[in-house]
């Protein structure tokens, strides 16, 4: 699905965060920037779209300590509420604003800027992305929501937010799990990492439940998979002559010449007669997209 034209036409401001930290001169080129000012806390409130929902009562005490030593470092990104003359909507930096309130200050620094939905959307994922901020799951629907609202592709998504297509693609695909599964994650018990494990598997709460209780690594459960499947695959196989399992040189030697062409792990299973499986395993989407161009002779 291709991006709406305002979309394509609108200034990408993935980028532009990082000018905007580092100094607001660049960014005004693509919005217009109002500057650093202290505001009265009371005039900013909460962006409805924020793509981060957890903000942690420990994380906000800790960040309130802080706040009361060292003062806010990093400037709130907010923009005006039209029809609100005091009134300030955040874009980025909800977080330290509700860690100020804790603190118990009066002001809080804010740059201040005009910007759509759009771009505050943008920014807010950004910002929160790049400060690792996010759980897996925020930002994969701050993701969803670009591209359901604002027509985004995949491609649009890798740019603005300046990461791979395969780490949206991965990203996304984790909301596709089971809720039970989906809290784990977002309480950390599991790992993005293990998430995108547990996508392999017909029942993936029941592999998440078996990785917290013995306190799997990614690659344990990778294994534990692998053995599910080969197990699985075995059982539909029929009994095999004995020695079956052995590989000859020429199929070792194959497997070997396969790997080094592919760059991926292959493994070649001997059945009865000349029958038998070819597995190639990949570790990320970019593999698979490489796969498929090499099948087709691209």
């Amino acid at each position: 699905m291709k991006p709406s034209k305002s979309a394509e036409e609108a200034p990408r401001l993935g980028r532009g965060l990082a000018v905007l930290l580092g100094g607001a001169e660049t960014l005004a080129a693509a919005t217009r920037v109002r500057g650093q000012q202290k505001i009265p806390i009371e005039f900013l409130r909460p962006n409805p779209r924020n793509p981060r929902r957890n903000f942690g009562e420990d994380g906000l005490d800790e960040l309130a300590a802080s706040i009361k030593e060292k003062g806010i470092i990093q400037p709130i990104l907010a923009r005006p509420v039209l029809g609100a003359p005091d009134g300030f909507e955040i874009i980025a930096g909800e977080r330290r604003w509700r860690a100020a309130q804790r603190a118990g200050l009066h002001e809080v620094p804010v740059i201040s800027f005009e910007a759509d939905d759009r771009q505050a959307l943008e920014l807010a994922i950004v910002e929160n992305v790049q400060r690792a901020d996010l759980d897996p799951l925020e930002e994969a629907a701050g993701y969803e929501r670009l591209g359901d609202e604002f027509l985004y592709t995949q491609a649009d998504l890798a740019k603005v937010i300046g990461k791979s297509r395969s780490h949206v693609s991965n990203c996304l695909r984790l909301l596709k799990l089971p809720e039970r599964t989906k809290t784990l994650l977002r309480e950390g018990k599991i790992s993005a990492g293990h998430a995108r494990v547990l996508l392999s598997t017909a029942e993936p709460d029941a592999l998440a439940e078996k990785i917290v209780a013995q306190n799997l690594s990614v690659r344990d459960a990778e294994k534990l998979l692998e053995n599910a499947s080969e197990k699985h695959s075995a059982k539909g196989q029929g009994p095999r002559k004995r020695g079956g399992d052995k590989k000859d040189a020429d199929t070792r030697a194959m497997e070997k010449k396969l790997m080094e062409q592919l760059g991926m792990n292959v493994t070649i299973r001997l059945g009865e007669g000349e029958a038998g499986d070819l597995v190639v395993r990949y570790k990320t989407l970019d593999q698979l997209e490489f796969l498929c161009r090499r099948l087709q002779g691209d």
